[in-house]
């Protein structure tokens, strides 16, 4: 379990087997550490609950290390210990956030009792900080849909809940696959536990062994501490695998034994360790295909597909399209200091087009489109091009021109990747700019240069570099 190890701290070997033997009495896990540079370093690996701190050490005092400790996020509980006990270093110590102060020579059950109560207290906390953002996501991110397909889906989310059996969960890119399995962990017994999700796309196959299990320190290059991995950091809640079909087969192989054992190894290490997690998966690809391709283990897709849920696509729930994005709506523009509708145009164009990027896509196009819109109004050329088609004789706005220009260029170009763009860009558009101006200024360069924001003498030289000729003006006698 993380955050569940007391580091007992103290340069006295006494104190610290006297100690040891009387919390592993009470099935406390421990670690050591015999001054206080060596307890920060140890406090680094992200398992540590309580400290059993002695203030007087060889380099760096306890109270100068509790207040380096309480700087980190998440710091654990420090119990002081002194065999000077002294009202300034009482005070000093509770001031910088001690847990509690206890004088030496102490009573060996009051000290039990005492770790105890911070453990508890931390693991209280760690669930605190856990729900809040937990609670900050979920309304953050919640399913929005009324019709009959998202009804059925919030119906099967409701029986899948109450039970602790794996679930597959597939559909297509920005469907909302985590989501649909946040969903059923905060409405599970889990609840109270946490949520960790992990995508095993986005993360290079020989890092993700280690960030799914752990390792030991020194396992391999860089390997400088222990770290807990996601099996151990959700503990008694909910893992979600996204994107399980890009696991290697190597990986695979170890998840079954997960999910049949209940234990793993980290890495580097022989000791198995227990674990308790609901694993929820998901994919966009057809494992069925994947297993007889031999691309994906048939077992672990048997194990993974208990109970198993399709997310279907936006263009399959054409209704839910505007309450989605009156949703997202809503989102972005708060901070703005103007509330947005959509004009009934938008909302024609927006359930007419097949969105291939489901709900992502429709999110990242209303962000756009308040972002862009001029007035209290969504109109249809604050939309992306690719949605917004106008017909001929509507006129696009520049931004959407400009747009539709920049990307035709690209394309001829041969993508993003070849050619200066930028610099033929601002040719493209600055030459035509500036003779503009110049015949809106009758060739007045100082009016041009005004208008333009630009010094005259820059007018000139743009005008030299670009071979923009234009006759000066003859002013009349």
């Amino acid at each position: 379990m993380p955050y569940e190890k007391v580091l007992i701290v103290d340069d006295d070997e006494s104190v610290r087997w006297v100690l040891q033997k009387a919390l592993e009495k009470e099935s406390i896990e421990l670690a050591f550490a015999t001054d206080a540079a060596q307890a920060l370093e140890r406090i680094k690996e992200g398992d540590i609950a309580v400290v059993l701190m002695d203030i007087r050490m060889p380099g760096m005092t306890g109270l100068e290390a509790l207040r380096e400790i309480k700087k980190q996020d998440n710091s654990p509980e420090v119990i002081i210990m002194t065999a000077q006990a002294t009202m300034q270093n009482a005070i000093e110590a509770m001031r910088q956030g001690a847990f509690e102060y206890i004088t030496k020579p102490f009573d060996l059950d009051e000290v039990t009792i005492l770790a105890r109560k911070a453990l508890d207290v931390r693991r209280l906390s760690m669930e605190v900080t856990t729900l809040r953002s937990e609670v900050r996501e979920k309304y953050e991110g919640e399913l929005i849909g009324n019709t009959p397909l998202m009804q059925e889906l919030y119906k099967t989310i409701g029986k899948v809940a109450e039970t602790d059996a794996t679930v597959l969960i597939q559909g297509e890119s920005g469907t909302g696959k985590e989501l649909v399995s946040r969903a059923i962990h905060y409405h599970s017994k889990r609840s109270g536990h946490p949520f960790i999700a992990v995508n095993s796309a986005a993360i290079p196959s020989e890092l993700l062994e280690s960030e799914l299990f752990g390792h030991e320190k020194g396992a391999f290059t860089g390997a400088i501490a222990r770290k807990i991995g996601k099996f151990e950091a959700a503990a008694g809640g909910t893992l979600f695998l996204d994107e399980i079909g890009d696991m290697s087969s190597q990986l695979q192989a170890k998840l079954l034994r997960v999910l049949q054992e209940h234990e793993f190894e980290r890495v580097g290490s022989v000791e198995p360790i227990k674990t308790d997690v609901r694993v929820i998966a998901a994919t966009h690809q057809n494992l069925e295909k994947a297993v007889r391709e031999k691309k994906f283990r048939e077992d672990l897709f048997y194990r993974l597909n208990v109970i198993q849920i399709s997310v279907p696509p936006l263009r399959k729930r054409k209704d839910d399209i505007v309450p989605l994005a009156e949703y997202f709506m809503r989102r972005y523009q708060s901070g703005q200091g103007r509330n947005h509708e959509l004009t009934l145009e938008t909302e024609k164009i927006l359930r007419s087009y097949d969105w291939p990027g489901n709900v992502r896509e429709l999110e990242n196009a209303i962000q756009r489109a308040v972002i862009l819109s001029a007035g209290h109004t969504i109109s249809p050329d604050t939309l992306p091009p690719q949605i917004f088609k106008p017909k001929e004789g509507i006129p696009l706005s520049f931004e959407n021109f400009l747009e539709e220009k920049i990307a035709d260029l690209v394309d001829r170009m041969g993508g993003l990747d070849s050619g200066d763009i930028y610099s033929l860009v601002v040719q493209k558009v600055e030459k035509p700019l500036l003779s503009l101006v110049l015949k809106k200024t009758e060739g007045n360069q100082v009016r041009a240069a005004n208008l333009l924001g630009i010094n005259r003498n820059t007018l000139r030289k743009k005008m030299k570099e670009l071979r923009i000729q234009f006759p000066l003006i003859k002013r009349k006698e």
